[in-house]
This record gives structure tokens, C-alpha cells and sequence, in this order.
């Protein structure tokens, strides 16, 4: 079983707003939000002909929902090349898709306020469904164009090799 340290000085929960993603060994640049992790169990109900009118309740098949990530419109084009593995318009028959490493492995990582990672999370088997590569664009507006990949996936779990790090004090002077 893994041990935990506990930081006595810590009350407050995380905040949402300090994270990176890591795909291929390195941090892919300017994602501004991801979307929640959500597994779901399904319930399967069932009942002996002599039990009382209410039926038992038994775990059946997870599912784990997509992952959205958005970021800013830039020259890096992570977020449309790993969509072009799953399916590139005009390659030619036989090379639409990328079979072979259309599949990536992803990590989450969550930093607390002075910028230490504290919580992290591998993403299991993720492939592209759905890539927008721009937004609807709106000469009135006053806004940042965005991207959004959607990452169907097969689990996650929690790195329990990250623990929860000793944070920084500031002390006064004397």
C-alpha cells in the first residue's frame, strides 16, 4: 500500500488554473484547458426469484468519457499532426491513417501555487475523435481563436509516485 506524508500546513485544495500535458516524452505548449477526468461504472441490477421486491445492485463495465484540451491558435501544429494519424485528408489510399502510433500515452500534471508538482495523472491509450482546428471567426469579436482536440481514451490512474511536496515558507528577517 502506498505511503502517504501528510503536510500539516496545507488546508486549502488545489487549485484548477497550474498544469501541464506531456505526450512524447515532452510538454506540449499553450494548452489552457482540459476537461474533467470522469470514469463511470455501469449498474447492473438483478434479483432472486425468492427476495423481496427490491433488487441488488452489482458493478458492471467502466467507461472513461473523452477528454477535451484547448488551447491558443499558434504555429505549433502538436494538436494537428497527432489528428492527421487518425485520418489525413488527401494522403493517398492505403495512408489516410497512421495505425501504428495513432495511440499516444498522456500525463497530467497538477502544480499547487508556488509552482511544485503535486498530483499527476497517466492517460491510457488516447486517439483523436475530434480536432477543430479553428474557431468560428468573427470580425466584431474581441477574443482568442481556439483549438480543441478531443482524446477518447482507455483509463487513467493516478501516478502515486508523485507526493504531496514540502511547500516553500517565507520566513521575515530579523
Amino acid at each position: 500500500m502506498a505511503q502517504f506524508t501528510v503536510n500539516a500546513s496545507r488546508f486549502d485544495p488545489y487549485k484548477n488554473f497550474k498544469f501541464r500535458l506531456k505526450w512524447d516524452g515532452r510538454y506540449v505548449a499553450g494548452v489552457s484547458k482540459v476537461s474533467a477526468l470522469k470514469r463511470t461504472t455501469e449498474v447492473v441490477k438483478h434479483r432472486e426469484g425468492g427476495d423481496p421486491s427490491s433488487s441488488r445492485k452489482s458493478p458492471g463495465r467502466s467507461e472513461y468519457e473523452a477528454i477535451t484540451l484547448e488551447r491558443g491558435v499558434t504555429h505549433d501544429k502538436e494538436f494537428e499532426q497527432w489528428a492527421n494519424k487518425v485520418w489525413n485528408y488527401g494522403a493517398g489510399l492505403g495512408s489516410e491513417t497512421s495505425l501504428k502510433d495513432f495511440r499516444k500515452d498522456v500525463t497530467l500534471e497538477v502544480y499547487n501555487e508556488a509552482g511544485q508538482l503535486a498530483i499527476a495523472y497517466h492517460l491510457f491509450r488516447c486517439w483523436v475523435s475530434e480536432f477543430q482546428a479553428l474557431p468560428d471567426l468573427d470580425a466584431n469579436a474581441n477574443a482568442i481563436a481556439i483549438q480543441h482536440l478531443k482524446l477518447e481514451n482507455e483509463g487513467w490512474e493516478r501516478d502515486e509516485a508523485v507526493l504531496e511536496p514540502d511547500e516553500p515558507s517565507f520566513t521575515t528577517p530579523a
